[in-house]
């Protein structure tokens, strides 16, 4: 989980900022699937599971959140506040995100199409594995 963040490229100029975002460059896998958490109510949080093969990047492109991640081992909280840094969620990985501000944009980028049978929901079964 050391290596979990992830510095993309930024090109700025008095136009602005501009990150690009690439399968197997500076995302580590094939990106198949993407969505965005918006207009998360005060005090919610999201998340409270893991993924048997599924990976994720977590990028903030607006406002901001807590995302802790899980190993079995330690917990680790991310502050996550810049579109320029994505976090790296691997396989097998317990995450749940917290204190979303009200204007926060979270964008995900998922190695596989969505498939309910990849969760795992339980935190105690995601112990014993």
């Amino acid at each position: 989980m050391k290596n979990s963040l992830l510095n993309f490229k930024e090109i700025n100029d008095d136009r602005g900022s501009l990150a690009s975002l690439e399968a197997f460059k500076n995302i580590p896998f094939e990106i198949k699937r993407v969505y965005y958490i918006y207009n998360t109510k005060a005090n919610t949080s999201r998340g409270f599971h893991a993924h048997k093969d599924l990976k994720q990047v977590l990028i903030c492109l607006n406002g901001s959140c807590d995302v802790v991640l899980d190993n079995r081992r330690r917990q680790i909280t991310f502050h996550l506040n810049r579109p320029s840094q994505g976090l790296y969620v691997d396989k097998m990985i317990w995450h749940e995100m917290h204190n979303f501000t009200n204007d926060c944009i979270l964008m995900v980028l998922a190695s596989e199409h969505y498939d309910e049978q990849d969760y795992i929901r339980d935190y105690e079964e995601f112990l014993e594995r």
